[in-house]
C-alpha cells in the first residue's frame, strides 16, 4: 500500500514539476492521470491476484459456481480423458480376436543342374506361380484358434518326366488348436481384457471422485468467499465505530469534558481496526482466487479478471443427521471402497490366470484338407519317352478334383508339456494369493476408516451447531454491552477505555460467529462428501481461521 501511494505521488509530482507555467500546458486530462496511476499501481504490486483496474463485478450463486466448475474445471477435464485411454486399450486387446487375412502372390523361376538322369533333361527350366490366401482367427472362447488356407500353384517345366505342363494345384485346408488345460479357462489376452476392463471401471470411479471433491471444494470455497466478504463488512463497521469514537472524543476534548489522552487511545484503536480491515481485505482476495481456480478454464476465461460477488448466503438451519444410514451409504457407495473392491477383483483375475498357468500345456490339434491337380496332360511312351497323346486341361480340373474330395488329408494330435519341479508359475501364483489377502485386509481397514470419518463429521456438525448457537448469543450480548457502555459514557458513568473494550469485544464476537457459521456450513458439505468419496483436501485458501483476525 505504501509503495502504491509513493508511486502515485511521484507521478503527480513529476508532472507538476515538469509542466510549463501556462494554464494550457498545466492541464492534464483525467483519463491520462488515471492511466498513469493504473500503471503505477501495477508496477508497485498494489493490484493483487487476478483483478486488474476496472475489473467488472459478476454476481454468482453457489449452483452457478458448481455448474461452471463441472464445465470448466481443469482437473475434471484431465480426469475425463482417462476412461477414453482405457477404451482404446480394450479396443486394442479385442482386436486380437479379429480374423487376420494373409495372402501371397509370387512367381519363381529356376533352372536345375543336370546332377542326375532323373532330372528329366540337360537343361530343365521350372517356372512356378503361386496365389495363396488364408486367415488366422483367435477365438474369444476357450483359447481356441482356427486357420483356413486356400493355396493355388501353377508350374511350367521342361522336365521330360513331367505329366502335366502347365500343372495346376489347388489345396483347401482347415486347422484348429484347442487348449484342454492351460489356456482353456483363461489366457493372457482374456486376463488382460478383464484387468483393463476393471481398470476402466476404476478410472470412472476416480472421475466420479474428482467430480464429488470438486463440487464440495467449490461449495466450501464459495462459503469461504461469502464469509470473507462478511468479515470485511464486520471490519468496516468496527472501523466506523472506532472512527466515530475518535470524532466524538475530539469534540469532548474541545469542550473540555475529556482529556486529550482519551483521543489517543481511541485513535490507537482505530488504527488497529484499519489493520484488521486490511487483513480481512487480503483474505477476501485470497478466497476469491481460490474459488476462481476451481471454476475457470484458464487465465483467458472471462471470469478470471472479474470481481466475484457471491449472491447466496448460508441458510443456517439445524440438519437432522441419520448416522446409521450415512455409514451404510458410505460403506456401499464410497468411491475409495468401490475402487478397492475393483482392485480386489483384478487381483482375483490374476490369481485365476496364474493358477491356470500352473496346469500342464495340453493342446488338441487337428487339421483337414482337400487337394486337386489339373492342366494339360502328356502321355509318353515309357519313362521319358516321346509324347504319344495330349489330354487338354486347366485350373478348373484342379478345383473340380478338390471339390470332389477324392484326395483328402487330415491329422489329429494331442501335445503336452509340463515342467518338473517348482516352476516360476507356482511362485507367481503364491504371490498373487498373498496380494488378494492383503487387498481384503485393506478393504476391511478402509471400511473402518470410512465409518470413523462419517461418524467424526457427524460429531463435528453437532459441535458446530452448538458453537453457532453460543457464538450468536455471545455476539448479541456483546452488542448490548457496547450499547450500554456508550449510553453510560454519554452521561459520564463510563470511561473511554470501557467503550473501546466493548467495541473490540463486539468485533471479536462477530468474527467468532462468522467462523462458527462457516464451519457449520462446511461440515454439512463435508458430511455429504464423506458419504461419496474420500476427501482430497480442500483447495480453499481462505479457511475459517483467517476470517479477519480478532483484537490485537
Amino acid at each position: 500500500m505504501r509503495r502504491f501511494v509513493l508511486s502515485c505521488t511521484l507521478v503527480v509530482v513529476a508532472f507538476a514539476g515538469a509542466a510549463p507555467t501556462d494554464a494550457h500546458a498545466q492541464s492534464v486530462s483525467d483519463a491520462r492521470l488515471a492511466e498513469l496511476m493504473r500503471d503505477a499501481a501495477t508496477q508497485s504490486g498494489y493490484v493483487t491476484g487476478a483483478q486488474g483496474p476496472g475489473a467488472s463485478a459478476v454476481d454468482l450463486t453457489v449452483d452457478e459456481a458448481v455448474t461452471r466448475a463441472l464445465d470448466r474445471n481443469l482437473d475434471i477435464a484431465v480426469e475425463r480423458i482417462n476412461p477414453q485411454t482405457y477404451d482404446l486399450t480394450i479396443a486394442s486387446l479385442r482386436g486380437t480376436y479379429q480374423p487376420v487375412v494373409t495372402s501371397t502372390i509370387g512367381r519363381n523361376y529356376i533352372v536345375q543342374l543336370p546332377t542326375s538322369q532323373l532330372i528329366g533333361g540337360v537343361r530343365v527350366e521350372n517356372t512356378t506361380g503361386t496365389a495363396n490366401v488364408g486367415t488366422n482367427w483367435s477365438l474369444p472362447w476357450y483359447g481356441s484358434s482356427v486357420t483356413v488356407g486356400f493355396n493355388n500353384r501353377k508350374q511350367d517345366s521342361t522336365n521330360l518326366f513331367t505329366t502335366f505342363t502347365p500343372q495346376y494345384n489347388a489345396t483347401l485346408s482347415f486347422g484348429v488348436v484347442q487348449p484342454l488345460l492351460r489356456g482353456f479357462k483363461i489366457d493372457l489376452t482374456r486376463q488382460q481384457l478383464e484387468v483393463q476392463t476393471l481398470n476402466r471401471d476404476i478410472s470412472e470411479i476416480q472421475l466420479q471422485s474428482t467430480l464429488v471433491n470438486t463440487v464440495a471444494n467449490v461449495r466450501n470455497a464459495y462459503w469461504d468467499l461469502v464469509a470473507a466478504r462478511e468479515a470485511v463488512e464486520v471490519a468496516r463497521r468496527s472501523l466506523a465505530l472506532a472512527e466515530k469514537l475518535v470524532e466524538d472524543n475530539q469534540v469532548r476534548v474541545e469542550v473540555g469534558t475529556l482529556a486529550p489522552i482519551d483521543v489517543y487511545q481511541a485513535e490507537s484503536e482505530a488504527a488497529t481496526r484499519r489493520q484488521s480491515l486490511a487483513q480481512a481485505d487480503q483474505t477476501l482476495k485470497t478466497a476469491e482466487l481460490a474459488l476462481k481456480r476451481l471454476i475457470v478454464s484458464g487465465t483467458d476465461d472471462p471470469m478470471w479478471p472479474a470481481i466475484i460477488v457471491p449472491v447466496d448466503r448460508p441458510d443456517f438451519r439445524p440438519v437432522p443427521i441419520d448416522l446409521t444410514g450415512a455409514v451404510r451409504s458410505a460403506l456401499e457407495g464410497r468411491t475409495d471402497l468401490r475402487q478397492a473392491r475393483k482392485q480386489l477383483d483384478s487381483s482375483l483375475v490374476n490369481v485365476d490366470y496364474l493358477g491356470n498357468q500352473r496346469l500342464p500345456a495340453l493342446d488338441f490339434q487337428a487339421g483337414y484338407g482337400l487337394q486337386g491337380i489339373g492342366g494339360t496332360r502328356y502321355i509318353r511312351e515309357g519313362t521319358g519317352g516321346p509324347v504319344i497323346a495330349v489330354i487338354p486341361g486347366g485350373y478348373g480340373d484342379a478345383v473340380s478334383m478338390m471339390g470332389a474330395a477324392d484326395y483328402p488329408q487330415w491329422n489329429a494330435s494331442v501335445v503336452m508339456s509340463y515342467p518338473l519341479g517348482t516352476s516360476a508359475a507356482d511362485a507367481q501364483h503364491a504371490r498373487a494369493k498373498l496380494q488378494v489377502s492383503q487387498a481384503r485386509a485393506r478393504i476391511r481397514a478402509l471400511e473402518l476408516q470410512v465409518a470413523t470419518e462419517v461418524t467424526n463429521i457427524a460429531s463435528q456438525i453437532e459441535s458446530n451447531l452448538r458453537r453457532v448457537e453460543a457464538a450468536t448469543a455471545a455476539r448479541e450480548l456483546a452488542q448490548k454491552r457496547l450499547e450500554a457502555e456508550e449510553s453510560k459514557f454519554e452521561v459520564g458513568m463510563s470511561t473511554n477505555f470501557f467503550v473501546v473494550q466493548a467495541q473490540r469485544d463486539l468485533f471479536d464476537a462477530q468474527i467468532v460467529e462468522l467462523r462458527a457459521r462457516l464451519d457449520y456450513q462446511k461440515s454439512i458439505v463435508d458430511f455429504d462428501r464423506v458419504q461419496q468419496t474420500a476427501s482430497r483436501g480442500s483447495t480453499s485458501a481462505a479457511s475459517s481461521a483467517t476470517l479477519g483476525g480478532g483484537s490485537q
